[in-house]
Parts: structure tokens; C-alpha cells; sequence
């Protein structure tokens, strides 16, 4: 097929479209307009035009982190919570990024969940 460019399950993108001035670590959550994604590296401090890419994976099973004192239960809908940088299971604004496959006791001490990105856009 003349038109098929890639599988989608990676993107590469600036690293300014997504945070100018600061450093992404990868293994994080990162949101670039409708785009949910885990970095596949890590990038340093970065001015604007600096042309630095990060690679983003949109599908795939991640340990992330989760707010804390809540129960995830396998097939919970999990949201980026945008402010505080982690998953959470409450919705209100926050974008659904995918489902838990682990489930999660709700102690305060307990804040990684096992996600699986949805890989669709927000």
C-alpha cells in the first residue's frame, strides 16, 4: 500500500512541542496536545528551535505513577492527571490514557499502577 508510512504505536516529535526549557526523562508520561505518550528517552535542558526529538510510545504496558490511596481494580479506566504528573482513576478533566492490568491497594505507600495505553488520541 503507496500511502502506509508507519505501524503508530511510536512517534517522534520536537521536544519543544512539549515542554521548552525542560529536561524529559524517559519512562515518563508526556502530553503533547491529543497525544498521550511514554518517553523512550530522555532528552537535557533544551532552548526553543534547539530541533531535539523524543521518541513517545502511544501503546504498550507501562509501570507509571499513580496518585496515591487509590484502589485500582484490572479494567479500571486510568486519566493523566495533568496537574500532578501521575495516573489517577478520577476523570473530571483529566484525559483517559488507558486501562489498569494490575490491580492496586489504596495505601498511601502504593503509587505505581500498571497501565496499558489506549494509544488513541485524548
Amino acid at each position: 500500500m503507496k500511502n502506509f508510512i508507519a505501524a503508530g504505536d511510536s512517534i517522534t516529535v520536537l521536544v519543544d512541542d512539549i515542554a521548552m526549557g525542560t529536561p524529559i526523562t524517559a519512562g515518563t508520561g508526556q502530553i503533547i496536545g491529543g497525544i498521550f505518550g511514554v518517553a523512550a528517552n530522555s532528552t537535557g535542558p533544551v532552548d526553543i528551535d534547539d530541533g531535539s526529538s523524543v521518541v513517545l510510545n502511544l501503546t504498550g504496558i507501562y509501570d507509571l505513577p499513580k496518585a496515591p490511596s487509590q484502589a485500582w481494580t484490572v479494567g479500571a479506566k486510568v486519566y493523566w492527571d495533568t496537574t500532578n504528573y501521575r495516573c489517577t482513576s478520577e476523570a473530571g478533566s483529566n484525559p483517559l490514557i488507558g486501562i489498569a492490568v494490575l490491580a492496586v491497594g489504596a495505601t498511601a505507600a502504593e503509587t505505581t499502577g500498571r497501565v496499558r495505553l489506549n494509544g488513541v488520541a485524548l
